[in-house]
């Protein structure tokens, strides 16, 4: 499996990953392209597997380009076919690792990492583990359910 930018060509499918995993949500095209569209702030990569796309991330860049930038895990989908096996995880590692990069050719480094999901996702532990992500607070009722705030401090700090 390769992580990469997400290409033009890769819209529809990423699409598709969407639409599946996040049912609540309409318009998954329009919602991936406008997100696409706001390179550089937004950083979107996709995990690929022989031709295939499996699953994808969005890295938003957050209060103007720094020298120390706090950055927000967007959005983290992986088709239902490819859950459960890792996908990821690679994703959120090999992607962060090309986010960091990307920071240093524009003279910034890592400093936060956000991540907002609902209370009841699984995916928490993921964070936790992958990232290092901790709780801060819980919102109620700000999407469909209550979200937590998790933040994952002084990433570039950290070894």
């Amino acid at each position: 499996m390769k992580v990469r930018l997400m290409e033009k060509t890769d819209l529809e499918n990423v699409a598709e990953i969407h639409r599946l995993t996040f049912v609540r949500q309409q318009n998954s095209l329009q919602w991936i392209q406008c997100n696409f569209n706001a390179f550089p702030r937004f950083l979107n990569f996709v995990a690929e597997k022989e031709g295939k796309i499996l699953g994808y991330i969005i890295w938003i860049q957050k209060s103007g380009f720094r020298p120390q930038a706090v950055i927000e895990l967007e959005q983290l989908a992986v088709s239902p076919n490819f859950q459960n096996q890792g996908v990821g995880r690679q994703l959120i590692t090999e992607s962060l690792a090309l986010v960091n990069n990307h920071l240093s050719l524009n003279g910034s480094t890592l400093k936060h990492i956000i991540v907002t999901t609902r209370a009841d996702n699984f995916a928490q532990q993921l964070y936790k583990s992958t990232l290092g992500a901790e709780i801060e607070t819980t919102i109620t009722n700000l999407y469909s359910d209550d979200e937590v705030l998790m933040i994952a401090r002084n990433v570039n700090t950290k070894k």
